[in-house]
């Protein structure tokens, strides 16, 4: 086997630098969406006073968890303000941001088609082996090749890591809905997209947001990465503290990366149980209306037994005041 080798990877990166010839106008195309996409929510997180977004962010926690959850978050980014990290914060958080939602688009459409064709999810099942499994160091060799440095390919590797669980969270979805009522539906003559948009997407709506909080999560476990790739934001710091040994600046930036990760966990995992909650908004508002529908209800009823007994007594009345003759015998 002395000098036998494969060159696999002198194979890649031709098929890298063939792609980065031939496919400029395509990548400059996704450079600039990227960028403007990231800059543009960036500005519109910076632009308001740090505590209007914070009272919004705290909003959202109370609308869909509970006031604990909503507390929490203005404790947490009150701590980020004064750590002075908010600038760096918002700009981590555009980032996570935008790649989850490109990964989500991408991902839930891909699962739904796997769910629905065997040989579709054979072929897409050793590809997220292979986007899962890969360092993620590696993707940032072609995206700063394809992209330079900066933000745009601290995106790409991030929806390429982040992409995996979205797309199998989704299949498993549809494909645990269960067999008798897709059966039923098909038997009301339900075509396949009415099926799929009325019985399996909200059945398998809690496993699919499930997904969807699993590729926030590791879209921001990559923010560090991203930092290396030139994005700016916290994951910048640390890579600044690793390279300058500076232990008090790693640790605020990491403490930064994990308050807004707890934050957006808390509010995605409570996306799945809108309004079941019993501590959040939507859940008082859901137990009031619902107790306004049983006292209406009970109204109804009590209204409809007084009618009742009313026209009973009012009937007695007339009876009392005309009694019935006794009917009349003949011999």
């Amino acid at each position: 086997m002395d000098g036998f080798r494969i060159p696999l990877g002198s194979w890649v990166a031709t098929g890298v630098d063939w792609i980065r010839d031939n496919l400029d106008g395509l990548l400059s195309g996704i450079s600039m969406v990227v960028g403007v996409l990231v800059d543009g929510l960036t500005r519109a997180l910076l632009s308001p006073h740090f505590a209007v977004i914070i009272v919004l962010a705290a909003l959202i926690a109370w609308l869909v968890r509970s006031w604990q959850l909503a507390i929490g978050t203005v404790i947490s980014f009150g701590l980020i303000v004064a750590m002075n990290l908010w600038v760096p914060a918002m700009q981590t958080l555009a980032l996570v941001l935008v790649a989850a939602v490109i990964a989500v688009v991408i991902a839930i459409p891909l699962g739904i088609w796997s769910a629905r064709n065997a040989t579709v999810r054979a072929v897409l099942k050793p590809i997220l082996d292979f986007m899962q499994t890969m360092p993620a160091f590696v993707y940032l060799i072609p995206a700063i090749v394809f992209f330079s440095i900066g933000v745009v390919p601290g995106v790409v590797a991030t929806v390429i890591f982040a992409l995996p669980p979205g797309v199998r969270l989704t299949e498993l979805g549809i494909r645990g809905v269960d067999s008798e009522t897709v059966e039923a539906g098909q038997a009301f003559g339900a075509k396949p997209g009415q099926i799929l948009r009325g019985i399996q997407l909200p059945l398998a709506m809690p496993t699919i947001l499930a997904g969807v909080n699993q590729v926030i999560m590791l879209a921001l476990s990559m923010a560090v990465i991203a930092g290396i790739a030139g994005a700016d934001g916290l994951g910048k710091l640390v890579v600044e503290a690793i390279s300058t040994i500076n232990i008090a600046k790693g640790v605020e930036a990491g403490l930064g990366v994990v308050l807004i990760a707890v934050f957006l966990d808390r509010v995605t995992a409570a996306l799945g149980t809108l309004g079941q909650n019993p501590a959040s908004l939507l859940g008082v508002l859901a137990r009031r209306r619902n107790g306004a529908r049983a006292d209406t209800a009970s109204g109804s009823a009590a209204a409809g037994a007084s009618g009742d007994a009313s026209e009973a007594s009012a009937q007695a009345e007339r009876e009392a005041a005309s009694p019935r003759r006794a009917p009349i015998t003949t011999a």
